[in-house]
């Protein structure tokens, strides 16, 4: 994934933290008490951890657009306020409950919180958390929940994208962009269009593995991809954008192709020609990361295994642009109307 560092569309921040040894009564939280605020860092008691909880010590948290929009209000999950936002992290099992048996003190794991990680420590269930395997760093481990597995779910569950097939990926650098470059090519081993608004952006998703890219800033989308790849079209498109954008990728599917809504980073969500369905046989679907937790959790687990096992191979290499420590959060890191990012300086990683 590709960290926020200075400027816009660069997709996301990181934050970090010093370990400390044990747990004390209180520790330090992003609490967000009124929406479209900033947040605030305070002291926070901690609890006994439940039967079936695990006490981690955050080492990192990733900052996700959901994070932005719930801090808004504009998320579908509205939790109540107060709220301390974060929804994945790395860190060291502090404390296991009675009834633990997957993980034990001392362990490095990643977690999948539902708003909580932006802080030193972080209580959650046994079954959202996954060992890091032996050569992960914890900082890379921590880009894998949000991007790597909706990446994972959108080409290998709901695309069932197969090898030598051509994937076009649009807003590809984003976290979630970019992290489908990766996977459908490093991966998947498939051919892959990557469509961002800026030369800037093309650049950074070829370096990711992309094989041509698309500045769709400069034009139409689906003229530029039916330069690249003739009239056939792409057998798979992964969006995120929404609007125009989707109609333009929809339009560039091939016979019996398939596009995976994955999000509305545009702004405007697009109505469905089902003409275009019937016509070229292609299929168009969704994918809401979060819910697999709920809905299918074997599969969820999966994609977060499946990504510690393509890091932990070498298949796939996360992208962090920039790491923050946890104070910075209420100084240097605001949103803009077009919902990216904005910090105010550059920082190096706080060593644990």
């Amino acid at each position: 994934m590709a960290a926020v560092a200075r400027g816009r569309g660069l997709p996301r921040a990181w934050l970090c933290r010093r370990a400390g040894p044990g747990c004390g009564r209180h520790y330090r939280a992003a609490l967000c008490a009124q929406l479209k605020q900033p947040l605030a860092i305070e002291e926070v008691a901690s609890r006994p951890v439940r039967p079936h909880e695990v006490r981690v010590d955050v080492h990192f948290c990733g900052v996700n657009f959901a994070d932005i929009l719930v801090c808004r209000g504009q998320y579908q999950e509205k939790p109540q306020l107060p709220f301390t936002p974060g929804m994945e992290f790395s860190g060291t099992v502090l404390e296991t409950g009675t009834d633990v048996s997957t993980v034990k003190e001392g362990d490095q794991v990643i977690g999948v919180s539902g708003f909580n990680g932006m802080a030193e420590e972080c209580i959650v269930d046994q079954k959202t958390l996954w060992q890091i395997p032996e050569g992960v760093p914890l900082r890379e481990a921590a880009t894998l929940p949000v991007s790597y597995g909706t990446a994972i779910l959108a080409l290998e569950h709901r695309a069932c994208t197969r090898p030598g097939e051509t994937v076009l990926v649009t807003a590809a650098a984003g976290a979630t962009g970019l992290a489908v470059v990766d996977v459908a090519t490093n991966v998947l081993q498939a051919q892959v269009i990557a469509a961002a608004g800026s030369d800037e952006k093309c650049k950074l998703a070829m370096q990711k593995g992309a094989q041509s890219t698309v500045n769709y800033g400069q034009g139409g989308l689906k003229e530029a991809v039916r330069k690249l790849v003739g009239s056939g079209g792409v057998n798979v498109a992964i969006d995120t954008v929404g609007g125009d954008v989707f109609l333009e990728a929809l339009r560039s599917l091939a016979w019996e192709g398939r596009i995976v809504v994955v999000g509305f980073a545009g702004g405007s969500i697009a109505s469905v020609p089902a003409n275009l369905l019937l016509l070229k046989n292609v299929s168009a679907m969704g994918l809401y990361w979060g819910r697999y937790k709920e809905q299918n959790f074997p599969v969820f687990s999966r994609t977060l295994s499946s990504a510690l096992q393509y890091c932990q191979q070498g298949l796939i290499q996360p992208h962090v642009g920039a790491v923050f420590k946890l104070e910075e959060v209420e100084r240097d890191l605001d949103t803009e109307e077009d919902g990216h990012v904005k910090t105010g300086t550059e920082n190096g990683v706080m060593q644990p």
